[in-house]
């Protein structure tokens, strides 16, 4: 990686961005000129279903309103170009391979009933698992890692990364301090690649991140255990290690995280509504105690 520091906005266009997202991109931005180094923009765009071109729009012009620039972008260019996640199949299609090779991943055919069936069942332990997107995974599939080699493409099936059970990962993250999770108990075996031939989110965003030379990574703290997972995938890629912040989220008045179906509390309202972008930095720097 380069000695500059290089963060990163990695938005997606599958609604208009709310108080939460410009909180986050904002820390990100701040951090990036505090040590004077560059910020990239990247579109995650993987979500072919739900990502619409009027939201790309948006996210450009309501960012810009806040008073947000970057360096590199879809928009403007730059050397680590493409900057748009629909554009860099070939980087994860390289990554799936590497992974298939090394015995890490493995074809994973269960459909969305029989996990529901799966996971209905109680735990062995009685433990309650993490609030988190993505459900702990059974195991059902796990004996096909061997099966892996003789696929050459990924689509067809899920692709699933076999986490190291009861292996401990410790990080530092720059806003909560050091964190520890255990795999196999925090998280399962997780989706690296979809049933759609889309690779998914764990793995696109730690291959961009190694090929746009990101040295931090700004996002909210409900990424916390996907940085776990991601840690994992560094590691099997031979990837550099980023730095973490993780943004506290910001929730609504019954203390409900906020979504873009909170459509009040979206840039796009509070620019109507007359907000001014200035006080919005001055409350975001309060409330993360940022100078």
């Amino acid at each position: 990686m380069l000695n500059q520091c290089r963060g990163r906005l990695a938005p997606s266009p599958t609604g208009y961005l709310h108080l939460g997202h410009a909180r986050t991109f904002w820390v990100a931005w701040q951090r990036a000129h505090a040590a004077k180094g560059k910020l990239v923009f990247r579109n995650e765009d993987l979500d072919f279903q739900r990502c619409k071109p009027e939201f790309v729009t948006a996210m450009y012009d309501d960012l810009h309103w806040l008073g947000l620039s970057w360096d590199e972008g879809p928009d403007i260019g730059g050397e680590f170009a493409p900057y748009s996640q629909s554009e860099r199949r070939d980087f994860y299609l390289a990554a799936w391979r590497k992974l298939r090779d090394g015995g890490f991943i493995y074809p994973c055919a269960c459909s969305r009933k029989d996990l529901e069936r799966a996971l209905s069942a109680p735990h062995e332990d009685g433990a309650e698992p993490l609030e988190d997107d993505e459900p702990h995974y059974p195991g059902t599939c796990r004996d096909r890692i061997e099966e892996a080699q003789q696929w050459s493409e990924p689509g067809g099936v899920s692709w699933r990364f076999k986490v190291p059970d009861y292996s401990s990962l410790i990080f530092n993250d720059l806003h909560f301090g050091e964190q520890q999770f255990m795999a196999g108990r925090d998280f399962s075996d997780f989706l690296v690649w979809r049933r759609d031939d889309v690779p998914a989110y764990q793995l696109a965003v730690v291959v961009d991140d190694e090929a746009m030379q990101i040295t931090e990574v700004v996002r909210g703290e409900d990424l916390l255990l996907s940085t776990a997972r991601q840690l994992l995938l560094i590691d099997a890629l031979g990837y550099a290690v980023p730095r973490y912040f993780h943004c506290p989220l910001v929730r609504n008045e019954n203390n409900v995280r906020l979504a873009k179906r909170h459509d009040a509390l979206s840039l796009r309202k509070l620019r109507e509504n007359g907000s001014d972008p200035t006080e919005l930095r001055s409350r975001f720097a309060r409330e993360l105690s940022v100078s």
